[in-house]
């Protein structure tokens, strides 16, 4: 295993993890959600799936997120993370175990960002596997009321960050960024196999959310409910089924 500290377009710092095959069968992007960090135990898992499966695997922490990267949660929106990974795979492109096509696999936002990328460039990528994935900003807006979102503009969203259980804000300005997204209208250039997984109690990402993207999705999908799930897989069963369920696929790509 490998980290280093990868420079983005805003000359930031972004702290990526390089685990490398020695018998490379495939590359693999791994990339985190919201205010979360690449040494997550799900970002950990997906990554020991590629791994175990013989692929170099790439997980990184985006600037503005709760990691080793640079910048302030507060200023995270959808786009600054998109250019992250669209940064973090042109580095790679440059080097020796680079390999197309490749796959895409991300958590939440981590996952509208993959898909938006996999959309703009479908020949790059052998698979996608979202997992939780938000589908657009307006499908996340309406589950909360005009009061909510009316104190939200005034206060900015407040979180509890994992690493230290400090409360830390994220402005508005990352809603009005949200409302840019929406990757149910391009979802017929998802050519590639789609594997989709959510937890049946996702609050965030529910699964009727879920199944509008995998009704737009043209061919080689699955879509998996992990039973007793809630959006982040803390509980380790939970992490053991979505394993199991990445190993068999990836042994069949």
């Amino acid at each position: 295993m490998e980290k280093i500290f990868i420079k983005n377009r805003k000359n930031q710092h972004i702290a990526t993890i390089i685990e490398k095959s020695n018998h490379q069968k495939g590359l693999a992007f791994v990339m985190h959600a919201l205010g979360a960090t690449k040494e997550q135990l799900q970002i950990q898992t997906f990554a020991q799936a590629f791994k175990d499966n013989e692929y170099t695997v790439i997980r990184f922490d985006t600037t503005n997120s709760c990691g080793e990267s640079d910048g302030d949660y507060a200023d995270a929106t959808i786009t600054n993370y998109y250019e992250d990974l669209e940064d973090i795979i042109d580095w790679a492109k440059k080097q020796s175990f680079y390999q197309e096509p490749f796959i895409l696999c991300g958590h939440s936002v981590g996952w509208i960002c993959s898909v938006v990328y996999a959309e703009k460039s479908p020949n790059e990528i052998k698979a996608l596997a979202p997992i939780s994935t938000l589908i657009s900003g307006e499908l996340s807006k309406m589950k909360y009321s005009a009061e909510e979102l009316a104190e939200r503009e005034k206060t900015g969203r407040q979180i509890r960050p994992r690493s230290n259980g400090g409360i830390k804000k994220l402005k508005w300005s990352h809603f009005i960024d949200r409302m840019k997204y929406n990757i149910i209208p391009n979802a017929k250039n998802l050519t590639m196999p789609v594997l989709m997984i959510v937890g049946d109690v996702d609050k965030s990402a529910p699964i009727i959310h879920q199944q509008l993207l995998f009704d737009q999705v043209p061919n080689k999908k699955e879509l998996h409910i992990i039973r007793g799930a809630a959006h982040d897989f803390k509980e380790p069963h939970h992490v053991e089924e979505i394993y199991q369920i990445f190993d068999k696929r990836i042994k069949k790509l």
